[in-house]
């Protein structure tokens, strides 16, 4: 597939090829024939990708705020890693787009192949010849219908536009109009011009204003009663009504300003509604709003579902009884509109470019050069997807099926990456790129683009379409699983019963059956599941500062008493992380490191675990984002985990307090050990959680030793008593192992 993407580091655009992305459960793969450029929003990241480094921080100071943050967490050069890993990450263009449904994932039986549709979402529906977009966010376009052609092609070029019009019909429902209200649409730019549209067909008296002369005529051909110069808009607003003020004015323009809101507020009526659709200034003239007790609105984009994972991404509907108008049910709204004649798009299109022109569009919009306000991007129906791991010859990218191949060697490690997450782009690969027995091979991501991304930085050989591609890729013996949660039990047995290495980023998986099918592989599997290395991405217990600790204990022979707070911070509910089915939650997905570390200390098998969590009512937060555990050893040694979301980001994440024998140690967050007894120590470097050493270790037992670097039935254990702290929350009782 190709796709533009923009560099956020340079703010250079291109045309990219990628692999045609692999539909999930719930996603829709879509053969895209039109999309729409969006003006006024892509201008805008476009000219803030364009802008230096210091002109970005002006730009958002309050992602300069959570690195500075980070910083003093994390220390500075992790902290610089992962923004360089951000900002070389490209920014896919575009939100609306129409097209055919190629393939749907598992659970989605609203749609099927062949069938037209219209796509919106950043990210998604983007500027691409083959889009994977989340069914929500998919709606059919109504055919057309005559005496004489029951069905008439559709216009794939109007449906494009659902999205937009989705922005301006949000806008309109804010505004709550009445039949015979008079409106005021401030700006008539593209969502401007629906917005006047969607009025008069509502039944409105509609007034239109902008600073362009050339868009106030279209305006009234489409349906405005009026359209005036902004410069004029206080008197005409005046002669509109009578005097009155207008019911309702509807922003569809930007300003950095708070000018729109002033402008706004004086030509309203008394109790009159201002919604905001457009990027303006809030400061709002308390004068006016006050005496006049004006109603402000902001209308959420589409609708209701936007920025709603729940909605968005895993397709849960909200009823229709309860909420009438989604943002899915707004684009087919709007569409409905458009097929029975009442909305005029086509009137809006001012420039149609083929995708291979596509780049003289962003041209056209950035200089400014002549006029514009609807912008096509039209695509073949003939978009030919084949793999993508073919890519620029001159690149050396090449497809699993070529005859190329590398001999499997343990002195040449071929690296099969499956997922490609922050994580692994800021700290796994460049750790695994470091070792000069280490092939970057292949490449799978549920995105194409980020595959493609990242084989262009790490110098992998090639991305594919699927995971299959990597796992039965002959010339790769070693594969790294950095997906989302999920997939992580089911991707890394796959990669087993291949008869390859895994390193698996932590959790090991998700629930006992699939725990018990990696188990089941290595019991019915002889030599240690034939010979491959698993190793879970537990890194703290290769940590210098943990290693060290371990050498120091070792000669005591009593019972340890550890204790480890970690000052977790906040995820929210919504996130992928706290899905059970998706990310297992926090105390799978991350209190194992913390067990594994303590496990790793006693150096004796878990006997039994306790636990209680925070009981609250906060919305915000999850009950067992804040738990507390106390894990009894074999050897008699006591521990326990204080984990909680709840604390100031301010405070040092993870503290680890371990005694015995007359001795005792404190090691603050990877950053400073003090062991006090026989002799007292004080050792400060800078933070170092092991990341780089357990990769080294993990080469060094594939290419050399063929040792587990972390015991097999270690990381069994581990998983295991994660699933028994949950067992002890739900039952209130002791979990014996």
């Amino acid at each position: 597939m190709k796709q533009i993407i923009q560099s956020y580091k340079t703010g250079a655009m291109s045309v990219a090829d990628a692999p045609c992305p692999q539909p999930g459960r719930g996603m829709v793969l879509v053969e895209t024939r039109a999309s729409v450029i969006s003006s006024g929003t892509e201008k805008m990241l476009v000219d803030l990708a364009k802008q230096s480094l210091l002109g970005k921080a002006r730009a958002r100071p309050d992602l300069v705020k959570k690195v500075i943050d980070a910083a003093k967490r994390e220390g500075i050069i992790n902290t610089l890693r992962k923004v360089r890993s951000k900002l070389d990450t490209p920014i896919p263009l575009g939100y609306s787009c129409a097209g055919v449904v190629k393939q749907a994932g598992q659970g989605v039986d609203e749609f099927s192949p062949g069938d037209p549709v219209a796509c919106g979402g950043a990210g998604y529906a983007t500027h691409a010849d083959v889009n994977l977009v989340p069914k929500n966010l998919c709606v059919r376009i109504p055919q057309k219908r005559s005496e004489n052609v029951p069905r008439d092609p559709v216009c794939f070029t109007e449906a494009a536009f659902a999205t937009v019009g989705a922005i301006a019909l949000q806008g309109v429902r804010q505004a709550d109009l009445r039949l015979g209200e008079n409106v005021c649409v401030i700006g008539l730019g593209l969502l401007g011009q629906l917005a006047a549209q969607l009025c008069a067909v509502n039944g409105c008296r509609v007034l239109g204003a902008d600073i362009d002369p050339s868009k106030l005529e279209l305006a009234k051909k489409l349906g405005a009663d009026e359209a005036v110069l902004s410069r004029d808009l206080d008197k005409a607003a005046a002669s509109f009504t009578g005097g009155v003020g207008v019911d309702a004015v509807i922003i569809t323009a930007s300003s950095s300003d708070s000018s729109l809101m002033e402008v706004a507020g004086r030509i309203s009526r008394i109790k009159g509604r201002i919604v905001v659709v457009g990027l303006v200034g809030m400061q709002v003239p308390r004068d006016i709003y006050y005496k006049k007790e004006l109603d402000i609105r902001l209308s959420l984009s589409y609708g209701p579902g936007r920025y709603d994972p729940e909605f968005e991404e895993r397709g849960h509907d909200y009823p229709i009884a309860y909420v009438r108008w989604t943002e899915q049910r707004n684009m087919q709204a709007f569409l409905h509109l458009v097929v029975a004649g009442r909305i005029d798009v086509s009137s809006l299109i001012t420039h149609r470019f083929p995708f291979e022109k596509i780049l003289d569009a962003y041209d056209l919009i950035l200089e400014g050069r002549e006029p514009y306000l609807g912008v096509v991007i039209e695509y073949g129906s003939d978009t030919g997807h084949q793999s993508s791991g073919i890519g620029n010859p001159s690149s050396g990218v090449f497809h699993p099926k070529s005859d190329i191949r590398y001999q499997t060697s343990v002195s040449n490690i071929q690296i099969g990456l499956i997922g490609a997450g922050n994580f692994a782009r800021s700290v796994l690969l460049p750790a695994f790129n470091k070792n000069p027995k280490v092939t970057f091979r292949g490449v799978a991501t549920a995105r194409g683009m980020t595959a493609r991304t990242v084989a262009d930085q790490f110098g992998f050989a090639y991305c594919a379409d699927s995971i299959d591609e990597v796992i039965d890729d002959p010339s790769i013996n070693t594969v790294i699983v950095a997906t989302r949660h999920d997939l992580h039990g089911p991707v890394t047995l796959k990669a087993l019963q291949a008869g390859k290495h895994v390193f698996v980023e932590k959790p090991l998986c998700l629930n006992i059956e699939e725990m018990e099918a990696i188990l089941d592989h290595y019991r019915k599997t002889p030599q240690n599941g034939g010979g491959s290395i698993v190793m879970v991405g537990f890194n703290r217990r290769f940590s210098p500062f943990i290693r060290r600790l371990k050498s120091h204990f070792a000669g005591i022979s009593s019972p340890f008493v550890v204790s480890y707070l970690i000052n977790a911070g906040f995820i929210p509910k919504d996130s992928w992380i706290q899905d059970p089915a998706e990310g297992g939650g926090r105390i799978v997905g991350e209190v194992c490191h913390f067990v594994d570390v303590l496990r790793y200390l006693v150096g004796t098998p878990v006997r039994s675990i306790q636990a209680a969590s925070v009981q609250g009512e906060d919305a915000l937060h999850t009950n067992r984002d804040s738990v507390a555990v106390t894990l009894t050893y074999a050897d008699g040694s006591l521990g326990s985990i204080l984990y909680y979301a709840c604390g100031s980001t301010a405070y040092p994440k993870e503290r680890l307090e371990i005694a015995s024998g007359g001795d005792m140690a404190v090691l603050n967050d990877y950053c400073r050990l003090d062991i006090i007894g026989r002799d007292k120590q004080v050792i400060r470097k800078k933070q170092d959680k092991g990341h780089e050493t357990e990769v080294d270790a993990f080469i060094q037992s594939v290419a050399e030793d063929g040792i587990f670097p972390i015991p097999f039935d270690e990381m069994i254990e581990t998983t295991r008593v994660t699933f028994a702290i949950h067992e002890a929350l739900n039952t209130a009782k002791t979990i014996w192992m």
